[in-house]
């Protein structure tokens, strides 16, 4: 396992699924925890439980004001910034383009993209003053591939994509490494929403090809170590079963 003791790791979108699992698997490894969400009261009782490790912060990703002040909190708290995990992301209102509704297109724009930029830019200098530190990016295969009804989403994840590849031309020489990783189907209420809507291939599967939060957790952590900077700008697909041996996953 990673060594992150006496680090802080920074979640967004940590009240549930895979931010939730992050949490556990990072104090796990002796980091501080520092949990985002717009669900204050999820995030309060999981830090109740991890306890002085952790510090819940009520935050609205889509938000640049809360989110660089929730980042300057972490920081007062902990000391610093050693890694952000920008998880938070949402899918619904899953619709055609002819029958989206232009407000709601654009606040998954806001959550999935503009608030991957607003944490990364809120540690940047954090993480520049300390000599470096890892970001990781929660991509999809969707950022790939287009899909019926999810033209936010698709549009959301293949812009996070390309800000990874941006930060780490930008950034790799200050010793700050950008990854992202693209989980494949997960069991988490995510999937649940997909499910409902009936739309597109990815409904149709059924809960046990979803692989659980657990494992994509273990792989962010596994991130933060050095035999994942062959992935420094690229992207982790946890479909790859070369992946999954290298983090240490079994079925």
């Amino acid at each position: 396992m990673t060594d992150l003791g006496g680090k802080t790791v920074i979640i967004t979108g940590a009240s549930r699924g895979i931010g939730e699992a992050a949490a556990f698997e990072f104090v796990t490894a002796g980091a501080n925890v520092v949990l985002l969400a717009r669900g204050g009261e999820a995030i309060g009782r999981i830090a109740a439980e991890i306890g002085a490790q952790a510090l819940a912060i009520p935050c609205d990703v889509a938000d640049w004001g809360q989110v660089s002040g929730a980042v300057e909190q972490a920081v007062a708290h902990f000391g610093g910034a050693d890694v952000l995990i920008n998880n938070a992301g949402v899918i619904e209102p899953i619709a055609s383009l002819a029958m989206s509704n232009p407000q709601d297109w654009g606040q998954v724009i806001d959550i999935n993209l503009k608030g991957v930029y607003y944490g990364t830019r809120a540690v940047l200098g954090h993480m520049r003053k300390a000599g470096g530190g890892s970001i990781l990016n929660i991509s999809s295969g969707a950022a790939h591939n287009a899909l019926e009804g999810w033209s936010h989403y698709c549009a959301s994840k293949a812009g996070v994509h390309m800000l990874n590849m941006c930060l780490h031309k930008e950034e790799a020489g200050k010793g700050i490494r950008a990854i992202g990783l693209s989980p494949g189907t997960v069991a988490t209420e995510m999937q649940r929403e997909i499910k409902t809507s009936g739309v597109n291939p990815v409904a149709a599967l059924d809960w046990s090809d979803h692989i659980p939060a657990e494992w994509v957790a273990k792989t962010l952590l596994w991130m933060c170590g050095p035999d994942a900077d062959d992935f420094l700008g690229q992207e982790v697909s946890l479909r790859e079963e070369g992946i999954r041996a290298r983090v240490g996953l079994t079925e």
